[in-house]
C-alpha cells in the first residue's frame, strides 16, 4: 500500500515486520515494568539497535519531551541513527524541518530527537532528557556514565517531578569494563533499575550467515562480537565464576566462622564463610581502608557480638606471622588477642610456608567448578562485593599465564586462595606421589 508521497513511502517502509523474539519484545517492555536502564549486551546484527530505534520514536511520540540517541563519537551516532529515526519518525510530514547541522527532529507534539556523539560527554548534560539511549556503550568513556551521562539522567523537570528519565544500553562486550560493571550489577539484583537483556546472533541470523562468520574470525572474537559473552573478552583467573557460584545465603547463629585475611595495608582484606556438607559459602567480609590486623580483630568482634558459635577458625597469609620468632606480636596474634580477649576461641590454620600462586589459584578453581561441573563454592554477591567482584574480574598481568593484575579486589581473593589451599588443596607436580611400575 502506498500513499502516493515517494518520500513519505520511503520513510514508511522503514516501518517492515520484525521476527517476534521472547527477549526482546520483554525488553520492549521493560521501562514501562520500572527498570530505568536496560543493559542489552546482544551479538551483532541480531535487533539490538533497531528494537532501540522503534521504542524511542514510539515514546516520542507519545509522551513529548526531549529525547537522545548516542553513540561513542558525532560520527558514529550520525552513521547509526540520522537517516533511520527520520524516516521512523516520518521526517518529510513535519511541520519543522530536521536540523542536519545540530542533529536534531522535531516531531509535531513537541518533542525532540537528539542524535549526539560522546566523545565530548559533556554534550549530554544540561536537558531535562525524557529518555534515550546509547549504542556501542562499551566503547563510550569509562567514566561517562557515572561523571555525566546518569546525572543528567538524574535532573528532574520542575514541571513534571515525578518523571523519571530512561536510557537504554546497548553494545557488545569489550572486556571486563565500564560495560561489564553495570551488567554484572544488574545480574546480582543491587539495583532493581538495571536489568540485563541478552541474546545471541545465532537466535536471528540465518545459520549460513553465523557459519561464515565462525569461518572468518577467531573463537574468542565470535564469542566476544556474535554471542555477546563477557566471560570470553579478557583472561580472567577464575573463568568458571558465573552466576551458578551466587547465593543469598546468610550466616546463622550456630556455624563456625572461618574468618581469611590477606594482611594489605589498603585495604585491608579480610572475608567470613562458613561450611555446609561438601560447600564453601562465602557469605561477609571486612574491607577496611588504611588499616591494621587489630582494627580488623575489633571491627569483627563488634560486628559478631551476637554470633552464638564463638570458636572461629582463622586462615591468612603465612607472612602475618612474622616477628613472632623473636617474640614481637604478628598480625595473628594481634588479631588472636582481641578474639580472645571478647571470648572467642580461636584456631589458627596457616601453613608454615605460603603456597604457590598457581596451587592456591588452582585449588580456587576446583571449588568453583571442578573438571566434573560440580560447584561447591558460593558467594553472597549483596554482603561480599568485593569477593564476588574479585572471582568475577581478577585478571592476570600482561604476558603472564597466572600472575595476578594488582586491583583493591585482588587481595580479597588472595584471602580466599589462602584459605582453600589450606583445606582442600589440589596436588600439584612438586607434590604428586611416584607409583611405581605406572
Amino acid at each position: 500500500m502506498t500513499t502516493g508521497n515517494f518520500r513519505l513511502d520511503k520513510q514508511l517502509a522503514r516501518w517492515y515486520p520484525l521476527i517476534p523474539h521472547p527477549v526482546q519484545l520483554e525488553l520492549i517492555a521493560a521501562v514501562g515494568n520500572g527498570v530505568r536502564f536496560p543493559l542489552v549486551p546482544a551479538g551483532r546484527r541480531s535487533g539490538k539497535t533497531e528494537r532501540f530505534k522503534r521504542f524511542l520514536v514510539k515514546q516520542a511520540n507519545t509522551v513529548p519531551g526531549p529525547y537522545f540517541a548516542g553513540a561513542p563519537t558525532h560520527d558514529q551516532a550520525k552513521k547509526i541513527f540520522w537517516d533511520d529515526l527520520k524516516a521512523f519518525t516520518l521526517s518529510c510530514t513535519h511541520k519543522r524541518r530536521p536540523s542536519e547541522s545540530d542533529r536534531i527532529i522535531y516531531p509535531d507534539n513537541g518533542s525532540e530527537i537528539h542524535v549526539i556523539g560522546l566523545d565530548k560527554p559533556q554534550r549530554i548534560e544540561g536537558i531535562p532528557w525524557k529518555g534515550g539511549g546509547i549504542d556501542e556503550f562499551a566503547d563510550v568513556k569509562a567514566d561517562a556514565w557515572e561523571a555525566n551521562i546518569l546525572p543528567a539522567l538524574n535532573t528532574v523537570s520542575p514541571q513534571d517531578p515525578d518523571y523519571r528519565a530512561w536510557c537504554w544500553l546497548l553494545g557488545v562486550p569489550d572486556g571486563l569494563n565500564h560495560y561489564f560493571e553495570l551488567c554484572d550489577k544488574a545480574q546480582t539484583g543491587s539495583d532493581p533499575n538495571f536489568k540485563v537483556f541478552h541474546w545471541k546472533s545465532a537466535e536471528i541470523l540465518p545459520t549460513d550467515v553465523i557459519a561464515a562468520m565462525k569461518m572468518a574470525m577467531s573463537l574468542k572474537q565470535f564469542k566476544q562480537e556474535f554471542e555477546a559473552s563477557f566471560e570470553t573478552a579478557s583472561g580472567r583467573i577464575y573463568e568458571d565464576y558465573s552466576s551458578d557460584n551466587h547465593t543469598a545465603e546468610t550466616i546463622k547463629p550456630h556455624e563456625q566462622l572461618l574468618w581469611y585475611h590477606d594482611f594489605n595495608y589498603t585495604p585491608m582484606s579480610s572475608g567470613i564463610g562458613v561450611k555446609r556438607d561438601k560447600g564453601l559459602y562465602l557469605l561477609e567480609e571486612i574491607i577496611l581502608t588504611s588499616a591494621v590486623s587489630r582494627q580488623s580483630a575489633l571491627e569483627f568482634v563488634e560486628r559478631y557480638k551476637e554470633h552464638k558459635n564463638r570458636h572461629v577458625l582463622l586462615y591468612g597469609d603465612p607472612a602475618g606471622r612474622a616477628g613472632e620468632k623473636h617474640g614481637h606480636a604478628s598480625d595473628y596474634t594481634e588479631i588472636e588477642g582481641v578474639l580472645r580477649s571478647h571470648n572467642w576461641t580461636v584456631t589458627r590454620k596457616v601453613k608454615p610456608a605460603a603456597p604457590s600462586i598457581k596451587d592456591r589459584q588452582n585449588a580456587v578453581r576446583a571449588k568453583i567448578k571442578n573438571a566434573a561441573g560440580e560447584v561447591s563454592l558460593f558467594v553472597n554477591p549483596q554482603k561480599a562485593p568485593y569477593t564476588h567482584k574479585g572471582l568475577a574480574t581478577v585478571q592476570t598481568k600482561d604476558g603472564s599465564t597466572f600472575l595476578e593484575q594488582e586491583t583493591d579486589y585482588q587481595h580479597i581473593t588472595t584471602a580466599i586462595g589462602y584459605m582453600v589451599d589450606y583445606d582442600y588443596p589440589v596436588a600439584s607436580k612438586s607434590h604428586r606421589v611416584q607409583v611405581s611400575g605406572v
